[in-house]
């Protein structure tokens, strides 16, 4: 109690000193902050501080507004610069949290938020960080009751509107996402009007879907096996759309949120466009690529029907393995999916949430549970970022601190982003080859390669891992939190696969190579 009386001492009298220019200089740096206007407010907060840089409204201001700016390792070092003065800030503990929650270290940055609201359990950007940590770990319900807190505490804050957007549309509260998206278009700076156009599109289509009845409604059987082929390490099954008896080629692509149609096989089956707005960045190309969303009556896998399906559509630009789509996992969500690499089968079971995910597909075997055999393997937890992606945490041999990947069956290969490859410890790791890579923007030329010593995801490890180095500052705009790589086909193959999508569980199951190979020579004979 002496320390918090005595801080609280010294925090009065440095207000009391504060130079009456300086309390005019920190209005018009906040009132910049707010308008959006980041590089002048960050302008006003330096001056500030080279005149006092014991001035820590500045710092806590200077640390908001390079978190805007995905500053974060000098956002960081602000915050923490208030903390060090006075360990009782719980908006510098708030600020702190989330930008250590953007680098993706989740657990460090719940200390934060929990210290913060210890301190003042009023403290909105806490309460809508511990949203985003539920948010982020599939717990959907939470995260969005946290997130109407935290914007009937601030609300004029236009990020914790759009995080609830956010979580009320993945929860499926389409009318509450659509209301939230309105509500930060009018509060939120009219300075990115890309973002804007995407925006007011995304509001189009969230109308169109609150008009539907329920999205992904599935029936069938329990259990139905469908065969693919992988002629290149990602998993292409057969599914047909709208009812046609006519099968399509769709790529099991963990690496997207929602299922994409090519243009040229939506002019085919007569899809039309229900919305669209604005320009999405991606890998490949020019980088950006027009956002349009259609809408499916149903899809067919194997047995299993599933009703009322959000799509993309965009032009696809691979020639040499053509694809009419990508299955996400929205489509999914509702089924637990194991993906055999070594027989090339594709299991789909019916989501019981009582079910264990480890001997789930084997259960419900047409045979009866009396004949499961138990599996080796381990699971791991794994998060979902804002757009749709599933990310688990793997370690890298000579890497001091695990990093985010993405899980991502649709990409052939497995990649490291190029902020990471620029790091000292894996310039070792650069490889003299070049690789040319597809992306949804376009295709991307004279790639760098880097070879992996050894990485782990869980309690697994593979050596040597060839790995593409590629921008990803793209998906890491809308992930969330940072993403320092793709866990690719080269990774995954190697395993029988089971992905619960609901409850954010992944299980991998070494596979027997002499199957894989046997698998893999089937399919190259056509049998």
């Amino acid at each position: 109690m002496v320390r918090a009386l005595s801080v609280c001492a010294v925090i009065g009298l440095c207000a009391v000193c504060v130079p009456a220019n300086n309390q005019k200089a920190l209005r018009q740096a906040k009132s910049a902050l707010r308008s959006g206007d980041f590089q002048r407010a960050e302008l006003l907060y330096r001056e500030i501080l080279q005149k006092n840089d014991e001035e820590f409204e500045a710092h806590l201001g200077l640390s908001k507004t390079l978190l805007k700016q995905q500053r974060l390792q000098e956002s960081f070092e602000h915050a923490a610069r208030v903390i060090a003065a006075n360990p009782l800030s719980a908006e510098a503990h708030a600020i702190l949290g989330s930008a250590i929650l953007a680098t993706g270290d989740f657990r460090l940055s719940l200390e934060e938020f929990r210290t913060s609201l210890n301190i003042d359990d009023d403290q909105a950007m806490a309460v809508a960080g511990l949203a985003l940590i539920d948010f982020y770990e599939n717990r959907n319900t939470d995260a969005v009751q946290k997130l109407r807190r935290a914007v009937n505490m601030d609300p004029n804050e236009p990020d914790y509107v759009f995080s609830l957007g956010q979580a009320a549309a993945r929860a499926e509260k389409y009318k509450e996402a659509a209301d939230a998206y309105e509500r930060f278009l009018i509060i939120a700076p009219h300075t990115d009007a890309d973002r804007r156009a995407r925006i007011r599109g995304l509001i189009d289509f969230l109308r169109y879907l609150g008009r539907q009845s329920s999205l992904y409604n599935v029936s069938g059987p329990e259990r139905t096996v469908v065969t693919f082929e992988s002629i290149d390490n990602r998993p292409i099954v057969n599914v047909r759309l709208n009812g046609s008896k006519t099968p399509l080629r769709f790529v099991l692509d963990t690496g997207s949120g929602m299922s994409v149609i090519s243009e040229e096989t939506a002019r085919r089956l007569g899809l039309r466009p229900v919305a669209r707005g604005g320009m999405a960045r991606a890998i490949g190309g020019g980088g950006r690529f027009e956002i349009v969303y259609g809408y499916l009556n149903s899809m067919d896998l194997g047995d299993i029907h599933i009703e009322n399906v959000p799509i993309y559509i965009r032009r696809f630009y691979d020639q040499q393995t053509p694809v009419d789509g990508y299955l996400g996992i929205a489509a999914l969500v509702r089924l637990v999916t194991a993906v055999d690499y070594g027989t090339r089968r594709m299991t789909l079971v019916r989501q019981r949430n009582s079910a264990d995910l480890s001997s789930l597909i084997d259960r419900i075997a047409t045979t009866g549970p009396t004949n499961i055999v138990a599996r080796p393997g381990f699971e791991v937890l794994v998060r979902t970022t804002s757009s749709g992606f599933l990310s688990g945490e793997v370690t890298i041999e000579g890497i001091t601190k695990s990093l985010n990947f993405i899980i991502d069956t649709g990409a052939t290969v497995s990649v490291i982003s190029q902020r990471a490859a620029a790091l000292e410890p894996f310039a070792e790791f650069i490889q003299p080859d070049r690789m040319r890579v597809f992306g949804a923007a376009g295709v991307a030329e004279d790639v760098k390669m880097a070879m992996l010593p050894k990485l782990a995801i869980g309690s697994y490890a593979r050596e040597r891992v060839n790995a593409a180095v590629l921008d990803l500052d793209p998906i890491n705009e809308t992930a969330g939190f940072q993403q320092n790589g793709i866990l690719g086909g080269n990774f995954l193959r190697h395993f029988r696969v089971v992905f619960d999508f609901q409850r954010g569980i992944l299980r991998f199951e070494p596979i027997d190579s002499s199957k894989q190979k046997n698998a893999v020579t089937q399919e190259k004979s056509g049998l």
